[in-house]
């Protein structure tokens, strides 16, 4: 596939040094490097005493690690995570599409984890007792602490879609980029999912497939990616002159929330064959062999009262059954089974911190971090990033009995991928729009593909978990 853009012939399989030429001639670029939204700044060396213990081992745990490390002269911290594997979980889409290779996405979690320094329990926390403080361990052991962090990112549920197993995807036509397995470090669905997309190639040379993309109303993490997974493979066939019939069925009542951004997607939708999008659409139920899709359509009408002689909202919910060839599932997802067993959640079901502060709103010495967060914006590694410096900062404070004053604005960034060369990257907060560089912020712009495909992982690996960035 060749993409010609500003007068440059480019192609989707640029080479890292091309794109980095490209990129090095980007201002922008250049700002990426340069700059930090962290507003908040520590000392070089608190003196502060107290045992921290991190549970998790993703991305919100290695950078709030890192930062603490930082930031304390002699810290107390002892780390519960069971993977050696740290997945780049943003390039499980890049795999997915075919322009990473499994192996880019796999580090190594002992790059972070000094042992001369921290306390490493290579376990999985089953119990959190907070009235105790303590946390229970799979093995049995129980561990203290004066001060926790939560960190245990989401879990994908698959079991809650009625008829679909873990094993099915990858059989009978239906895939999931969010297959994966943190753990142990395996991402098999981003691999399933570049097979789907070439079987769906394959398909496409005979028929007009039936293509199926799904998306829960609850949260998820990367909320785009079930879009990003439409758009790349129907672009996939379109550059091989195929073309496919494509409904995406999600339980929200827009593309986006953001009205420049849904309105860019509805144009983007334009450039592919007909989308058909059936919003607020829930999946209950898949039947694997006959490939169909249930699904409660959720919704209000208005309907006129003759007592009353007023038109009244009334919620009103029907069944309706797809048929597909080829479906990708965005499953329901939560915190872990450990964290829903304890009073730590809102009643929303997530960790129940402050959405500016990140201090948990009834056990003052718990922070979360990252997805975990029962707060309005958020679920992506963009977050967990700016999460760091103000949980940091205000865990320091509760140490040394002072006012909290770090505040989290609610910064997220999603990298839509609308094509094979272009991502617009969307970025917002509490308030709304908050584009880091002057450009309108809507647009799909070829320097932000490159900028996610050759830059993010760097940048990640060694800014981001070490906490310099």
């Amino acid at each position: 596939m060749k993409k010609t853009v500003q007068g440059v012939k480019m192609s989707n399989k640029l080479s890292r040094r091309d794109a980095l030429k490209l990129i090095g001639l980007s201002p922008v670029a250049a700002s990426v490097l340069l700059s930090s939204s962290a507003t908040t700044q520590l000392e070089a060396s608190e003196d502060v005493e107290g045992k921290i213990v991190i549970v998790g081992g993703g991305s919100g745990a290695i950078m709030a690690l890192s930062r603490l490390q930082r930031a304390i002269k002699n810290p107390d911290i002892t780390i519960i995570a069971p993977n050696e594997v740290h997945i780049y979980q943003p390039a499980q889409v890049f795999v997915a599409s075919g322009e990473m290779e499994i192996e880019d996405i796999f580090l190594d979690n002992n790059d972070y984890i000094d042992t001369d320094k921290v306390n490493w329990i290579k376990d999985e926390v089953s119990k959190f007792n907070p009235d105790n403080n303590s946390v229970t361990l799979r093995s049995g052991e129980k561990i203290g602490y004066d001060y926790l962090i939560v960190a245990t990112g989401i879990q994908s549920n698959y079991e809650e879609i009625k008829g679909l197993k873990k094993e099915d995807i990858g059989t009978n036509g239906i895939s999931s980029v969010y297959l994966n397995d943190l753990e142990y470090g395996t991402a098999q669905g981003a691999t399933i999912t570049w097979d789907w997309f070439n079987d769906l190639k394959t398909a496409a040379k005979t028929k007009k497939p039936k293509v199926l993309y799904t998306q829960p109303s609850s949260p998820i993490k990367c909320g785009g990616a079930p879009q990003k997974m439409l758009y790349l493979s129907a672009d996939y066939l379109k550059e091989a002159g195929l073309s496919a019939e494509y409904t995406f069925a999600t339980g929200l009542k827009s593309l986006f929330h953001l009205p420049k951004i849904d309105q860019e997607l509805h144009k983007t939708q334009k450039r592919y064959d007909k989308i058909e999008n059936r919003f607020q659409h829930h999946l209950q139920s898949i039947d694997v062999k006959n490939k169909k899709a249930t699904f409660i359509h959720a919704y209000e009408e208005e309907v006129y009262d003759e007592d009353f002689e007023i038109y009244e909202k009334v919620s009103r919910a029907d069944e309706v059954v797809i048929d597909y060839d080829f479906i990708h599932i965005t499953p329901p997802m939560s915190p872990v089974d450990s964290l829903k067993d304890s009073n730590l959640l809102d009643n929303m079901g997530w960790l129940e911190v402050d959405q500016y502060s990140l201090q948990h709103k009834r056990y003052k010495n718990i922070f979360g971090i990252g997805d975990v967060c029962g707060i309005p914006m958020g679920k992506t590694g963009g977050s967990a990033r700016h999460h760091g410096p103000v949980l940091v900062e205000n865990l320091i404070s509760v140490m040394k009995n002072e006012n909290l004053k770090a505040k989290f604005d609610g910064y997220t960034v999603c990298p839509l991928k609308t094509q094979y060369g272009k991502i617009i990257m969307a970025e917002f907060n509490y308030k709304g729009p908050a584009p880091t560089f002057p450009l309108d912020f809507e647009k799909p712009r070829w320097i932000w593909w490159a900028f996610d495909l050759y830059m993010l992982k760097p940048m990640y690996k060694y800014l981001m978990l070490t906490g310099r960035f």
